[in-house]
């Protein structure tokens, strides 16, 4: 059993699973969104919902949100401190069957209609799991570092992708891809080996006309 399954991340509590978790989480879903988080509608499931403000829930999705750490002591502050940012943000209560009991649906938008919806759980001892974005089926934990090739269903999108990492010297630890109809929209999920890999994703965007839109996520430690 690895070492942070016993003692836990080093965090602001009180809960590695409702407050370091979610700091987290709102870290990712920012990084994917790319840019500051302005105006944002969060639905929290389960029992998120239902004791996540004792535990400080709500706070710590923000704070992550504007990208502070676990561990940062400002986390407590996470409302204000979003408020003294400028982002506009409403919470809700979403009942969704199936869905993990620590889990958050996160909208963001800003003021061109440009859109993301993000979904993910924090799994406990403050490790997360992003599970679904835009619609599409993600799940990685992010521990390692990951590339989200958002693309049009169309032959050599992945050849393109891969023949490039290989050029840089880039191991794949997993590959996933989905989409959702042939010649659709499609998803392309690696986790890299190492967050050393010098990777630039407006690169990546520009080997395919296919390809809309590049993620990259440093891995993280617990």
């Amino acid at each position: 059993m690895p070492v942070w399954d016993i003692i836990g991340p080093v965090m602001i509590g009180p809960s590695s699973s409702h407050t370091a978790g979610a700091v987290r989480i709102g870290r990712i879903v920012r990084l994917c969104w790319g840019r500051d988080v302005k105006n944002v509608n969060i639905y929290m499931r389960g029992s998120f919902a239902t004791t996540g403000e004792g535990h400080g829930t709500d706070r710590a999705i923000l704070a992550g949100l504007l990208g502070y750490a676990p561990d940062d002591p400002e986390v407590r502050d996470g409302r204000e401190l979003a408020l003294a940012s400028g982002m506009k943000f409403r919470f809700y209560e979403e009942d969704i069957e199936g869905s993990h009991p620590n889990s958050v649906r996160i909208e963001i938008w800003d003021g061109s209609e440009k859109k993301m919806d993000a979904t993910a759980a924090s799994l406990g001892g403050g490790a997360v799991s992003l599970q679904q974005l835009d619609g599409f089926e993600v799940e990685v934990s992010c521990l390692l570092p990951v590339i989200i090739i958002m693309n049009k269903d169309v032959q050599g999108v992945v050849g393109a992708v891969t023949t490039y990492l290989s050029s840089h010297g880039v191991n794949i630890a997993t590959m996933k891809l989905h989409r959702n109809s042939r010649g659709g929209l499609a998803t392309m999920v690696l986790e890299l080996d190492s967050n050393e890999y010098a990777i630039k994703p407006e690169e990546i965007k520009v080997l395919h006309d296919a390809i809309a839109r590049v993620i990259s996520i440093p891995g993280v430690t617990l």
